[in-house]
């Protein structure tokens, strides 16, 4: 017998259901900064299991879908956000499979984080679908702080957790929060970034020396809004900042 046939016959022997049931679900880490402050997009969870609570945005994939194409398709029905039209970086996270993360079966997340570029100061709309009860931005270094995330449905405390987690460290030594901002960009924007990521102020002169060389001139110049001189516009660039920055440290 042909390897061909050999390997038809295996196939059509094949029984899945010999094997223990495992789904697979796509969640999603969205941040973005406003006035300062990093969100996060949440969705209240209209039905069982965690009825009433805060939940990442995401749901099951598709038995003819990817984990990322799954990942855009609930945040679009979730919370009206679509990936394919706004300025987003999306990167895996990470793969969550303990055994009791889900009430209901044997469920493995696959997480992804997802960069919003905003203008500081306006965020896009969010507005439940779906199973959704209700969605919102919220403000996360605040919600660890407190009660609400500890509230957080399934295991997504851990998965926001980690995904701060990643985007802070990332941005010791990438220019990975140039992705939470317009193209062009000034020093003060892209530290105002830092500041929030990071829950700390930092030193405007420091930081201003180690990024810049990471950085591309663009030659314009922002309209200034206060009547002081107008700042230079920038944009990111993949070079590594070398030595890393020195995120302050948490009291």
């Amino acid at each position: 017998m042909s390897d061909s046939n050999a390997e038809r016959d295996y196939l059509d022997s094949y029984r899945p259901g010999d094997y223990p049931s495992v789904a697979l679900t796509a969640d999603l880490v969205v941040f973005a900064v406003t006035g300062g402050v990093l969100r996060a997009a949440l969705v209240r969870r209209g039905t069982h299991p965690f009825k009433g609570r805060l939940a990442l945005p995401g749901g099951f994939v598709g038995p003819r879908e990817s984990a990322e194409a799954a990942a855009g398709r609930e945040l679009s029905e979730e919370t009206g956000l679509d990936l394919g039209t706004l300025p987003v970086h999306l990167e895996q996270l990470a793969t969550y499979s303990a055994p009791g993360r889900d009430p209901r079966m044997r469920v493995v997340s696959v997480a992804h984080l997802v960069l919003l570029a905003t203008d500081g100061a306006t965020l896009p709309a969010v507005s439940a679908g779906t199973d959704a009860a209700g969605a919102d931005w919220y403000p996360v270094h605040e919600m660890l702080a407190g009660s609400i995330g500890e509230s957080l449905a399934f295991d997504h405390l851990q998965i926001l957790t980690e995904g701060l987690q990643r985007l802070a460290g990332k941005m010791e030594y990438t220019t990975v929060a140039a992705r939470l901002l317009p193209e062009e960009f000034t020093l003060t924007q892209l530290r105002t970034v830092y500041e929030a990521v990071w829950n700390a102020p930092l030193a405007a002169g420091n930081f201003t020396r180690k990024m810049t060389p990471q950085l591309e001139d663009t030659g314009r110049k922002a309209r200034a809004s206060t009547g002081g001189a107008p700042a230079a516009l920038f944009t990111a660039t993949d070079r590594y900042v070398h030595p890393p920055l020195s995120r302050p440290r948490q009291e």
